[in-house]
């Protein structure tokens, strides 16, 4: 599978680089982020960003064909690949995940299951309620694609893949910070409201704002600097 780095021109010689690994969105490819966004200009010295393709897959193991394996792949073979290619930190703190829309879902999802690999999760309108939407005549094929994904409506995959069902297994302590936006005028607005209120509910360090726009890279390219911030402060990474 393919992925694009963005590297520090000169980093540092006495601390190690870190990492940021960018989920795009669905539709989209492993371009979009360097393309559609100005995310490279938070490299500084000291931060690698990864940028792999992730189809359409939401960045799970698929129910159908099961050898669609996207979640091992960022999370075994991707993390594995880069630290072997890069002069790379290795440890929890130096590792974050972004995503949009559908990587905002991913990077969720995968911060959940995994926190033992991030220690923190970025997520600009996140389709967080994907694996619990139910079949939908008027969007026939999209509901097709899901099904394939997350497997029948009720079934195991799909509630091991549900962010809501994931959060109360998880135990605060060792979790992410997570970041979290969604633009006022998205209908995501709901579902996101109401995941920001279960990590409070459940004690896990977050913040959720919402924000002017709608669901597109100009929205999302404003809540960068914010992110990032948050991102500078809660992992060993360094804006310098």
């Amino acid at each position: 599978m393919p992925y694009r780095v963005a590297l520090p021109a000169s980093p540092a010689p006495d601390r190690p680089v870190s990492v940021v690994y960018l989920l795009h969105g669905g539709g989209g490819g492993v371009r979009d982020w360097s393309n559609r966004s100005d995310v490279a200009r938070f490299v500084g010295r000291n931060l690698l960003l990864v940028m792999p393709e992730g189809d359409y897959s939401y960045y799970v193991n698929a129910a159908e064909p099961p050898g669609n394996r996207y979640e091992d792949y960022i999370v075994q073979d991707l993390i594995s690949d880069v630290e072997a290619r890069f002069p790379v930190a290795k440890e929890r703190e130096d590792r974050a995940i972004v995503g949009v829309s559908m990587g905002g879902f991913g990077a969720i999802k995968l911060a959940l299951s995994h926190p033992d690999r991030f220690a923190f999760c970025g997520a600009l309108s996140p389709a967080i309620d994907v694996a619990r939407r139910p079949f939908s005549m008027r969007r026939m094929q999209q509901s097709w694609t899901l099904s394939s994904i997350f497997g029948p409506w009720g079934s195991p995959s799909r509630r091991n893949n549900d962010p809501f069902l994931i959060v109360p297994s998880l135990e605060p302590a060792s979790a992410p910070y997570f970041f979290l936006s969604c633009g006022a005028s998205e209908g995501l607005l709901s579902p996101n409201r109401d995941f920001a209120a279960l990590l409070t509910s459940r004690q896990i360090k977050h913040e959720f704002h919402v924000v002017p726009g709608g669901h597109d890279w100009e929205q999302w390219n404003r809540q960068l600097p914010a992110l990032f911030e948050q991102l500078w402060g809660h992992t060993n990474k360094s804006p310098s």
